[in-house]
Parts: C-alpha cells; sequence; structure tokens
C-alpha cells in the first residue's frame, strides 16, 4: 500500500498541499471534456490501474477454477501469481509519484480501491475457491474483506496526522497493511502444492449445518484484526 504524498512536512507544504488538493478538486469538477478525468491521470495512477487489473485477473481465475475440473490446478497458479504482481505495481506506484513528485487525488483514492481488490477481495475469493465454501466460511471471508476496507478508510483519514519523514513517507503504518495479506496467499500455495485443498483443506471441518467452518478460516479473522489493530504500528520501509 503505498502513499502519494509530496516531499516535507512543514507548515508551508501542507498549506500548498492543501492548496493543490483544491485545485485538483476543481479541476475534476469543471472540466466536462470527453475523457477528462484520464486526462487528470498521471504516470503513477496508470500503474495503480495495474495494480486493480491484477486483482481482478485473480479474481477471474479463481472463479475458472471453480467452474472446471478440480484436478486441473492452472486456474489456481494463475489466481495467486496475479496478486504478486499487484505488489510490485502497488509499491511502483508511489516510487514513480515520488520521482516525479507529482500526486493526485485521484490517484490516492486508486491507491486503496486497487488494494482492496488485489490484497483483500482476491485473497478472499482464492480461499473460497480452493475449499473455504461452508456459509460460515464465507461470513469469515467477507469480515475479513470489511476489515480490509476499514483499515484502508482509516489510512485515507488519518494519514495526514501520522509522523512524516524527511521525504514526506509516513513512518509507520496503523495496524498490518493489507498487503500482508500475501503471506496467506504463500500459506495457500503451499496447501496447492502438496494436494491439501477442498475436501482436503488442513485442520478439516467442524460442526454441521449452518455453523460448519473449516478452522483454516481463522487465519483470515486474525489477519483482519490485525490490519484494523491501533496499537500494532509496522515501519514504513
Amino acid at each position: 500500500m503505498s502513499r502519494r504524498t509530496a516531499a516535507g512536512s512543514n507548515g508551508a507544504n501542507a498549506s500548498k498541499n492543501v492548496s493543490d488538493k483544491a485545485d485538483q478538486v476543481a479541476a475534476l469538477a469543471e472540466d466536462t471534456r470527453h475523457f477528462s478525468m484520464l486526462r487528470e491521470l498521471q504516470l503513477a495512477d496508470l500503474i495503480t490501474e495495474m495494480n486493480g487489473f491484477c486483482g481482478v485477473m485473480s479474481i477471474f481465475a479463481s472463479l475458472r477454477y471453480c467452474l472446471g475440473d478440480p484436478s486441473d490446478l492452472s486456474n489456481v497458479w494463475t489466481a495467486m501469481t496475479f496478486m504478486p504482481f499487484g505488489l510490485f505495481f502497488d509499491f511502483m506506484d508511489g516510487k514513480v509519484a515520488r520521482w516525479q513528485k507529482r500526486s493526485s487525488l485521484l490517484g490516492q483514492e486508486l491507491d486503496s480501491l486497487a488494494d482492496l481488490i488485489s490484497f483483500g477481495v482476491a485473497p478472499a475469493v482464492c480461499a473460497f475457491s480452493i475449499g473455504l465454501r461452508t456459509f460460515l466460511d464465507t461470513i469469515f471471508l467477507t469480515i475479513f474483506v470489511l476489515c480490509g476496507l476499514s483499515r484502508l478508510a482509516r489510512f485515507n483519514v488519518t494519514v495526514q496526522n501520522i509522523p512524516k519523514d524527511a521525504t514526506g513517507k509516513s513512518k509507520y503504518f496503523e495496524g498490518t497493511p493489507i498487503p500482508t495479506t500475501l503471506v496467506i496467499v504463500g500459506l495457500m500455495a503451499f496447501w496447492v502444492s502438496k494436494g491439501w485443498l477442498l475436501e482436503d483443506i488442513p485442520f478439516g471441518v467442524v460442526g454441521e449445518g449452518l455453523f460448519e467452518f473449516h478452522p483454516a478460516v481463522l487465519i483470515f479473522l486474525t489477519s483482519g484484526s490485525a490490519m484494523v489493530s491501533k496499537s500494532i504500528h509496522i515501519p514504513k520501509i
């Protein structure tokens, strides 16, 4: 999860940032030309769009596995491969924005939305596709996604109040960043490599009827709880 902010944290820079934001909002609101929004996109924003692209493609690959032969794991591997590529683009958009010393309000919102798709929805759908499919499983996976959504919303609101370094980057994240969900994706990849999916998901199944669920889904709940934690501070690299 990258944040595009201008360098510096003193009062003059803060005032300049407020003025720049006001100008960007006015430009978006007043420009009525065809495809005016596309004209406002910066190079970093287009890279962010690629993050979202990877997330959506991962979701489609997971859905194709659900509809196909369970013994053909090619779509599962495709789904899992797209997510790290999303992380690459998520890392690069911030680098490019700081290199160009240009950022946009539109890009900042795109960043959070793309992260939610690639590191929230895509891992949850992948988990569903490999076997976490009971009603209670889906409730827990939905809570996981909503934790990611809430974490990103909080970040957007509070980022200006988090201490900054000399380049204007936040010194730390409150709660675990949503891309850390790729650790769970790596774990699922290990399960798939061992053939531990569908009826062979690790830790089995507990409960019956509506209360049936896979204990493995609690990993997602733990990740979601860590994302919305206020006390966990992760240094920003």
